[in-house]
């Protein structure tokens, strides 16, 4: 339980890049083994059921700064950047007397609106960055400085956190955010790491040769499918197209999902660097410690790499927390969070009074095991970025415990950078000029989410209160339903 007369907490909110739960040993994984963040996991606790509302980068991390959907906070997709003086959680903080710092994949805009404000200290990507030798741009007076940096990118992000950690005040809490760059594409590993699993065969995902037959267009028109709409690049050597699909994707699959767990491994070796160095401060027992990513990815589940869509391996993000003095080692919770409510925790948990504007809700209690008796028992998620990317259809939808409903209204809306593709692909027609569609998932039957129920008859009732639902949560966080051609 909280102690009133304990020092307010420092925060280190850890956060990588397309990093998936289930490529974590913590969560089961049946691919590698994570034992540092294993470690906040196992002196914390580890949610199951965190979600983000909208599963790409730069809006993940609008809602997570500013505690609001992306439809009120106007990041919506991959082009639209968050306004910097947009109240933030790290702004708050440090207006009552926190020393804060932003190090790694920053990745909502730079120039004067959108480099980051709320900090005293600061070195940032442009954009994704690079994985050797990357430029950083560093806080001046003038907005920032770009310098390029020798080393990995995994270690210079722990560098700048250490050394800011080492020259804080101590006197004074801090909110450190530290973010990595890795897992994202193009998953290049450093020396250490690069001779991983070189003699291993990886297990498969049960859903890797999925067809797609038994769900809505939207999923069989996407193009992000493994082997298929890789480059080489992503392989790191030639890719012989030629071969039948489900061959190619077998192949792919081992070469792409061995380099994705040897940057795994480096941000895992370097969260443990932090650990120690909080260990060994005597800073550990008041220090609130996350990770998490922007939100989950697919590792070959459904065929596909990447994320975009509700289903389950996109839309979790892993969410591990150590916290001596309010959390109990080991514990875990099932309860329904997602990233709009962090920013209210970090608030109330450092004692600062949460804005009303703010859309989340601190879930302080779920920590300590206890929920609210009215703790929200579904999630909206809403994807704007119609076609841009991937081809992944718009979509909005609502998930239970049991069961999820997704909207496809295959739509722009007239976002920016919601841009319809085109292309000789017969995909990318595919999703173009169509009626909406519906699908359901039953997650206790199909777990997998490989079979669209909806219009099934046994599920009518199921589909009435859900589409309820749904229109209710909408309305409640101001966001506008679909309506064709309005």
């Amino acid at each position: 339980m909280p102690d009133s007369a304990a020092p307010r907490p420092n925060i280190v909110f850890i956060m990588s890049d397309d990093h998936a739960s289930h490529a974590m040993s913590c969560y089961g994984s049946r691919i590698n083994t994570t034992p540092n963040l294993d470690r906040i996991a196992n002196e914390g606790m580890r949610l199951d059921n965190c979600f983000c509302t909208n599963g790409i980068c730069t809006p993940s991390r609008a809602a997570i700064l500013t505690g609001t959907y992306n439809h009120v906070n106007k990041v919506t997709t991959l082009a639209t950047h968050l306004d910097n003086r947009m109240t933030t959680f790290p702004g708050l903080l440090r207006e009552s007397g926190y020393q804060t710092a932003v190090f790694g994949k920053w990745h909502l805009g730079m120039g004067p609106d959108h480099c980051p404000r709320d900090f005293d200290d600061w070195a940032v990507l442009p954009g994704q960055g690079l994985y050797h030798n990357p430029d950083f741009i560093f806080k001046n007076d003038d907005g920032g400085e770009t310098r390029t940096v020798t080393g990995y990118v995994t270690d210079l992000i722990t560098d700048f956190s250490l050394d800011w950690l080492k020259q804080r005040d101590p006197d004074k809490p801090f909110c450190l955010l530290y973010h990595h760059k890795a897992p994202h594409r193009s998953w290049e590993p450093d020396e250490k790491h690069a001779h991983m699993y070189l003699n291993e065969v990886i297990p498969e995902p049960e859903t890797l040769y999925d067809d797609y037959s038994e769900r809505a267009a939207a999923a069989k028109a996407a193009t992000m499918r493994i082997g298929l709409d890789m480059n080489t690049q992503d392989i790191k050597r030639a890719i012989n197209k030629k071969l039948p699909e489900m061959e190619l994707r077998k192949w792919a699959y081992q070469h792409y999902i061995k380099d994705y767990l040897r940057v795994v491994a480096s941000i895992d070796d370097n969260v443990g660097r932090v650990l120690d160095y909080l260990d060994e401060a005597g800073l550990s027992e008041n220090t609130i410690v996350v990770y998490t990513s922007d939100q989950g990815f697919f590792l070959g589940d459904h065929g596909w790499y990447d994320k975009r869509f509700m289903y389950e391996e996109s839309l979790r993000m892993p969410f591990v927390v150590r916290y001596p003095r309010e959390i109990q080692a080991g514990s875990v919770s099932e309860d329904i969070v997602t990233n709009v409510d962090f920013a209210p925790l970090f608030l109330e948990l450092a004692g600062v009074d949460i804005p009303e504007a703010f859309q989340g809700r601190s879930f302080r209690r779920v920590l300590h095991g206890e929920a609210p008796l009215d703790w929200p028992e579904a999630m909206y998620y809403r994807y704007w970025m119609h076609a841009a990317h991937h081809n992944v259809a718009a979509h909005y939808g609502i998930r239970t415990k049991r069961y999820k409903l997704i909207y496809y209204y295959f739509d722009g809306c007239g976002q920016e950078g919601a841009i319809g593709a085109t292309g000789s692909d017969a995909r990318l027609a595919a999703i173009h000029n169509r009626e909406p569609e519906w699908e359901l998932f039953d997650l206790e039957a199909d777990p997998y989410e490989l079979r669209n129920v909806y219009g099934k008859s046994e599920y009518a009732d199921v589909v009435s209160e859900l589409t309820e639902r749904l229109h209710r949560l909408q309305a409640a966080i101001k966001d506008e339903r679909y309506v064709k051609d309005a």
